[in-house]
């Protein structure tokens, strides 16, 4: 049985730690249930991305979409901040280390973030993360604010990252434009 906890940092972001069951073959983990999320919508697609070490994605958000992170191989850390205006967290960040541990073991957690909450990872080793989302690509779905905004202060773990244009280029949230500015009211 998984344990499924609300962020006591950003409201709607949920962390599951799922029950593993391991024998001398290796372990089986049920990485992911719709129920563990009563206010979440069905995910519809799910995604995979390997990255290398050193590597920062984000950070993106959404209006319309959530997503639903695990980290099967390598480990990250991950970034979130709320930005969805009147949100009783609006501003706050939360960082969380998921998968491979320091000692070898494996933490297996994973972590639902609603529409308006911008989320990142830093590729603390080479890694695989898989991503469930509860909406097909939309281009106007997909925003950003800058991975290195002082407003933000996330501690990414990371020193001379490597990243993409997309996510070098971000505006501060200071700077996001007002009908880009999620609200708390859309969907938690």
């Amino acid at each position: 049985m998984a344990t499924v906890t609300e962020s006591d940092v950003i409201v709607g972001v949920h962390i599951v730690e799922p029950a593993v069951f391991g024998d001398e073959r290796g372990c089986f983990v049920e990485t992911y249930r719709r129920e563990w999320i009563p206010s979440g919508r069905e995910m519809i697609q799910g995604n995979r991305a390997d990255r290398q070490q050193g590597c920062i994605v984000g950070l993106h958000y959404h209006l319309h979409q959530a997503d639903y992170w695990y980290v099967p191989f390598g480990r990250a850390r991950v970034v979130l901040h709320d930005l969805r205006a009147g949100s009783p967290t609006d501003g706050a960040t939360q960082v969380i280390d998921l998968g491979a541990r320091p000692d070898g073991t494996h933490d297996h957690r994973g972590v639902f973030i609603p529409p308006g909450v911008a989320h990142g990872f830093a590729a603390l080793t080479d890694m695989t993360i898989t991503y469930l989302v509860d909406g097909y690509y939309n281009a106007a779905d997909e925003l950003g604010v800058a991975f290195d905004d002082p407003a933000i202060g996330a501690d990414w773990g990371v020193t001379d990252p490597i990243l993409s244009n997309r996510d070098r280029t971000n505006p501060l949230r200071a700077d996001l434009e007002p009908a880009l500015r999620p609200h708390h009211s859309l969907r938690t």
